[in-house]
């Protein structure tokens, strides 16, 4: 479906509002919705904008560019469904808070635990130190090789 080239549904009685993955079909260069009853926002997207205002036409509740008529609140939030976005994003911020709030806390565990315990953080940067010096000696090496073979492949 995503290399739908043309949709025509003009005239068939359709309602309801414009589906937002219609703006998926990429390879769509025809697109008539005229004379159903959509309804709301034309979801924003390069792709449905980009089609004529006529290709709307006999919508009277449909709203957003390239028609001309522009959305108001009311219209704008038709669009959204009974489970839609303002549920969603209320789900999508607790869960960034969250994730937040809980990196944090182990960032600053982590830290009390080295700052109060000084076999933990003679480990920890004994640790720290020996990867360091593997990634050294790693980079080195392939350093080294490269050096090498553009010897070899210069002669």
């Amino acid at each position: 479906m995503k290399e739908l080239e043309s949709v025509d549904l003009s005239q068939n009685l359709l309602s309801g509002k414009i589906s937002p993955s219609m703006s998926n079909l990429t390879f769509l260069s025809l697109l008539d919705l005229s004379y159903n009853n959509f309804l709301g926002r034309i979801p924003s997207s390069t792709q449905l904008q980009s089609f004529d205002a006529l290709r709307y036409i006999g919508n009277p509740q449909l709203c957003g560019y390239p028609l001309p008529k522009n959305c108001t609140i009311e219209e704008q939030s038709l669009n959204r469904s009974p489970n839609g976005s303002v549920e969603d994003d209320s789900k999508t911020s607790t869960f960034y808070i969250g994730m937040g709030v809980g990196f944090t806390t182990g960032f600053w565990e982590i830290c009390v635990a080295l700052f109060f315990n000084r076999t933990w953080r003679h480990a920890y940067f004994r640790f720290a130190n020996e990867i360091k010096d593997w990634i050294y000696v790693t980079t080195m090496i392939k350093r080294n090789l490269l050096e090498k073979l553009r010897v070899c492949l210069s002669k």
